[in-house]
């Protein structure tokens, strides 16, 4: 009897691992090896995917490490020695040229001079460049003229921009003295480059003329995309003109007044090209700049670790402003759902 019950349940038991496979098992391994060669294509794609991108990226890598990382950490360590241009670097002296250039009074005058080009080149240009944007994007005579006008002055080089503007100051014979005359304008006796309290007025001023094409080219570009139907809807209202600017215009136009602010600082920081060629920095340093400040101290004063040690202060400053730019200002473009998924908690 015993025997009996026995050979029914092992006949009626699922086969063991060494045994024949039952049906389930065999359905089971039918099953598998599609799901087996799903996961083998699957992964060769990702490689493949992988290896197309390491391709690509590749060369910008290299090229980003040799032109951006590799300078940088050049004059990191440049900076921490005392160093003529020629031969070994030897004359190790720490930090000591940082604190050279930080209790140097003229990079702090040439550092305040930097942050007045951002914050008069940010209040002047973006109320006038928005003006002259919102001008040219109506319908009328000679408007591609004037827009090509409005640019001309960007797309010239700084090096031609700042050798005619130079000459069209020059005290007594420049176009500008002569224009003053013209109009009985009494001219500063040394010229405007040359007078130190209204010098770094006027290398605004060409600054000014340089770039505002480019923020009125970025702001006609924006406008093109504000729909026409919330104008005609306000029209319907009976809303003002300014009340369609401030409530309409503005803030869709938001992001782009943002990013060219965010460039317009970058820029200010870094300019080197307008004011040395109309200044040199002069006179007495009223028109210095961070950048003309390491490039006397490099050039002139054959100081390479004092000036390594200005370029990364520089450095630091302008990384720092911009991440805080991204951070506070930027970051509302960048992740436009943060705001709300912050307000839900």
């Amino acid at each position: 009897m015993t025997d009996d019950v026995t050979t029914a349940a092992v006949a009626a038991s699922p086969a063991t691992s060494s045994g024949p496979a039952g049906p389930a098992t065999r359905a089971s391994a039918r099953g598998a090896g599609p799901a087996l060669g799903g996961r083998r294509r699957s992964g060769a794609a990702a490689w493949r995917k992988r290896a197309e991108i390491t391709f690509f990226v590749a060369p910008a890598l290299v090229l980003f490490f040799m032109f951006v990382v590799w300078p940088i950490v050049t004059a990191v360590q440049i900076s921490m020695f005392k160093w003529k241009g020629i031969g070994p670097l030897v004359d190790f002296v720490g930090l000591q040229n940082y604190v050279s250039v930080l209790k140097n009074t003229l990079f702090t005058d040439a550092l305040t001079h930097n942050l007045i080009i951002v914050v008069v080149s940010i209040a002047v240009q973006l109320p006038l460049g928005l003006g002259i944007a919102l001008l040219l994007n109506r319908k009328m005579w000679g408007q591609g003229l004037l827009r090509t006008l409005i640019f001309v002055p960007y797309v010239l080089s700084e090096v031609v921009a700042g050798v005619v503007w130079r000459q069209l100051l020059v005290p007594d014979y420049g176009g500008i003295d002569a224009i003053a005359r013209a109009l009985h304008i009494p001219t500063p006796q040394q010229g405007f480059l040359g007078t130190p309290d209204i010098a770094l007025w006027t290398v605004l001023f060409v600054l000014t003329w340089k770039y505002l094409g480019l923020a009125v080219i970025l702001f006609l570009a924006g406008l093109q995309g504000v729909p026409e139907d919330l104008y005609e809807a306000a029209q319907l209202d009976g809303a003002s003109w300014w009340q369609v600017q401030r409530k309409i215009t503005v803030p869709l136009l938001g992001p782009t007044l943002r990013t060219w602010a965010f460039l317009s600082m970058i820029g200010s920081l870094q300019v080197f090209d307008m004011v040395w060629i109309l200044t040199g920095g002069g006179p007495v340093g009223r028109t210095s700049t961070m950048a003309t400040f390491l490039i006397y101290q490099g050039t002139k004063s054959q100081a390479f670790g004092i000036a390594s040690a200005a370029s990364v202060i520089l450095f630091v400053i302008a990384l720092v402003l911009a991440v805080l730019y991204q951070q506070l200002i930027l970051r509302r473009d960048t992740h436009p759902d943060q705001p709300r998924r912050k307000a839900k908690r």
